[in-house]
């Protein structure tokens, strides 16, 4: 069975957007881009609400971009392949390898589960997560703590009352002191 992974960086007061809606703060080095390019890899399908696919439509042609570096052509490239699910109530239509959800967020999930097709299936966006947490969808969560404070803003965890136990099965520290987590749930 597929699993489902969240995945995302994250302040280590815990937002993956601040206050003022920005994220610049999340800017990778050479490392930990290399890091997301692997882990893209291992993905067979990305769910994703609104806001997340259209900030993310800016690689749907960066990859023409003379200016951009291997990696990021490399990671452009991976990221248009891979088959996109978009929640949304607002778009009519999506471009690239994305379609529009068809059905609830538990009935996507079972459909892809149960359906053929390699890899896992990466969610991102935190509204969707946080639906997805609250179905216990998670199998996986994936941190990337960036050694910045901003105060507010989106948390990477929904504030649900809701435990979770989870298991530790892998940590690494890049160079720029960023922390990578990976933790499965326990079920």
């Amino acid at each position: 069975m597929r699993d489902v992974t969240y995945s995302m960086n994250v302040s280590l007061d815990g937002y993956i957007v601040g206050p003022d809606g920005t994220f610049d703060w999340t800017d990778p080095d050479e490392e930990v881009f290399r890091s997301w390019i692997e882990e893209t890899r291992e993905a067979g399908v990305h769910l994703l609400g609104r806001r997340l696919y259209e900030t993310m439509l800016y690689w749907e042609t960066v990859g023409e971009d003379a200016s951009v570096d291997a990696d990021q052509r490399e990671w452009a490239a991976l990221w248009n392949a891979l088959p996109k699910v978009v929640f949304s109530t607002t778009l009519s239509e999506v471009r690239g390898a994305a379609r529009l959800a068809s059905g609830g967020l538990a009935e996507e999930v079972a459909r892809l589960r149960a359906g053929p097709g390699e890899g896992g299936i990466a969610i991102g966006g935190a509204t969707l997560a946080a639906e997805a947490a609250e179905l216990d969808l998670i199998d996986e969560y994936r941190v990337r703590v960036l050694p910045v404070l901003v105060g507010g803003g989106i948390p990477f965890f929904p504030r649900a009352e809701r435990r979770v136990n989870l298991e530790l099965v892998e940590n690494r520290t890049f160079g720029s002191d960023v922390v990578h987590l990976r933790y499965r749930v326990v079920r």
